[in-house]
């Protein structure tokens, strides 16, 4: 079998698990475990899978851009926002990064609904600028083109001054060993600063993202209190989480 085929193959095996391993691999393909390394070395250096030790995990299926990743799974992100309003009581201080799913909460809001919203997110922003009760804290600075959001020292001083009640995180990756990652150092840093800042932290996340990891690494798993996803709070894929000691809804 010549690599071309064994890159296909790896790559379909990774579809179906999320996660592959070397020995697995090794079987499948009828080769060492050391051809297999290097195989996943070449799909790792071409950003298609993430490297671990002893194999390799899927990258978050989620476009990067945000234009892309705004009309990507809406129905998910509308039942996972709808989730998220029971967290949310008058009075709340409350962080809302950039991801869509934040968006898709920020856009449900209930029009009586009295609380401080501090965003690095121009789309948030925007969402809420007629929101006759939600008062608007934007933490600026050098605009993220790819994310339409606020990053650097400016945005994590403004955020650094915030004691949130919640911090509502729309999360890019979630692996149970891993931890919680992004595709971009700067989002990553932003989403640090959140959730330390925070009472709680809440991620907003599709259950396709779970088990699924990214370059750049925003903390362990167990920074997070709870995770929403579409999914029913039983499915198989999040009882690890559970296990940890996170909310699951």
């Amino acid at each position: 079998m010549v690599r071309e085929e064994r890159l296909q193959l790896i790559l379909k095996q990774l579809s179906k698990e999320n996660k592959v391993r070397l020995e697995q691999l090794s079987i499948l393909l009828n080769v060492s475990e050391d051809t297999v390394r290097r195989d996943i070395k070449v799909l790792g250096s071409q950003g298609l899978l993430k490297e671990v030790r002893g194999g390799a995990l899927a990258n978050s299926p989620s476009p990067h851009h945000y234009r892309d990743r705004e009309k990507y799974d809406l129905g998910q992100k509308q039942a996972v926002a709808l989730k998220a309003l029971s967290f949310l009581r008058d009075g709340h201080v409350v962080f809302f990064d950039g991801g869509t799913s934040v968006v898709a909460l920020a856009a449900c809001l209930p029009k009586n609904l009295k609380i401080t919203v501090v965003t690095n997110s121009f789309p948030v922003v925007s969402v809420l600028e007629d929101h006759p009760n939600v008062e608007v804290i934007f933490a600026g600075g050098r605009l993220c083109k790819v994310s339409f959001t606020a990053i650097g020292e400016d945005a994590i001083n403004t955020l650094k001054s915030v004691r949130a009640d919640i911090c509502f995180l729309g999360v890019c990756s979630i692996h149970h060993v891993i931890g919680i990652t992004a595709k971009d150092y700067e989002d990553a840093q932003i989403k640090k600063i959140m959730i330390a800042q925070a009472l709680k932290t809440v991620a907003l996340s599709t259950i396709e993202k779970t088990s699924t990891a990214e370059a750049f690494c925003i903390g362990p798993v167990t920074d997070l209190d709870t995770i929403l996803t579409e999914a029913d709070p039983h499915h198989t894929a999040l009882q690890v989480y559970r296990e940890l000691g996170i909310e699951i809804l």
